[in-house]
């Protein structure tokens, strides 16, 4: 089961990246006119190229919750990472810029950490669904970061805004993650199950606002400005979320542990010099 949970998700990541390249194109053409809310969307759905990203996103969002009803959060989310391989380069060759081999090479170290994180950790399955006080916690500290980074977004334009907005995008396709894992349990159950439970029509919100955010963000900066933030914030609220509501556990042991630690100083050493890389390259190319 871990193995074909583990195939969808490197699946899902390459189709998540198509759609974030594709969708991007679409978003940096929208005039600043036409770049808030409800008026963003509209002017994206008048896009064919757009629609296409969007199929191409539906279908990685299936494939991931194909992924994430066979094996844990713990092992799919960090695996939708490797849409960087993807995206980063493909945004950039549209874009008419060169990444840097450093890129190459933090985008490659941040990949392989997260994969052999993956490995070592040997994550375990904990429950599919937890009630209102196993999420409470988490909804304020959550709330309280999404707040934080709509209220900067506000006042910030360019770079600055679109890794915002795209922090923001992150924790809601983070929850949304975490809430799928419910939601697909709840499909043995029936429609009725499935219509009448709050995770599914809280996936929904924070599908639709992941998805808002998200545009915004492609709409404010270059793709290398939001796509690490939104990529690598996801698996990251996903896994925390998979921890400390859903039950779910490592099973490494001894220097495994250490091991553990090195891994999580390169994820974030890697993510820092992606955020840089991106923030440089964006602040040469106009949105």
């Amino acid at each position: 089961m871990d193995g074909l949970a583990a195939a969808l998700a490197l699946l899902a990541a390459v189709l998540f990246a198509v759609a974030s390249a594709v969708q991007q194109r679409s978003a940096a053409d929208v005039p600043d006119t036409d770049a808030g809310g409800v008026r963003l969307l509209l002017a994206l759905a008048r896009r064919p190229r757009w629609w296409a990203g969007t199929l191409s996103d539906t279908a990685g969002f299936a494939a991931q919750a194909a992924a994430l009803g066979l094996g844990s959060l713990l092992l799919v989310q960090p695996l939708l990472v490797t849409t960087l391989l993807v995206a980063l380069p493909l945004g950039a060759r549209w874009g008419g810029r060169r990444l840097r081999r450093s890129d190459w090479v933090w985008a490659a170290l941040l990949v392989l950490a997260l994969a052999v994180f993956a490995v070592v950790g040997g994550p375990t399955a904990g429950v599919d669904r937890a009630g209102w006080r196993s999420w409470l916690p988490a909804w304020i500290v959550l709330g309280l970061l999404v707040g934080g980074c709509l209220a900067g977004a506000a006042v910030r334009r360019g770079t600055a805004r679109a890794v915002l907005l795209a922090v923001a995008a992150g924790v809601a396709y983070g929850v949304g993650a975490a809430l799928t894992k419910g939601v697909v349990s709840r499909l043995d159950d029936g429609l009725l199950a499935l219509l009448t439970s709050w995770e599914t029509w809280l996936l929904a919100v924070a599908l639709v606002g992941g998805t808002l955010l998200q545009q915004s963000a492609y709409q404010a900066g270059a793709l290398e400005a939001s796509l690490p933030a939104v990529t690598v914030g996801e698996p990251v609220v996903a896994v925390a979320l998979g921890i400390g509501v859903l039950g779910e556990r490592l099973r490494a042991d001894g220097a495994e542990w250490a091991l553990i630690g090195v891994l999580v100083v390169v994820m974030a050493a890697a993510t820092v010099a992606l955020a840089r890389a991106a923030a440089r390259d964006a602040a040469l190319v106009p949105a």
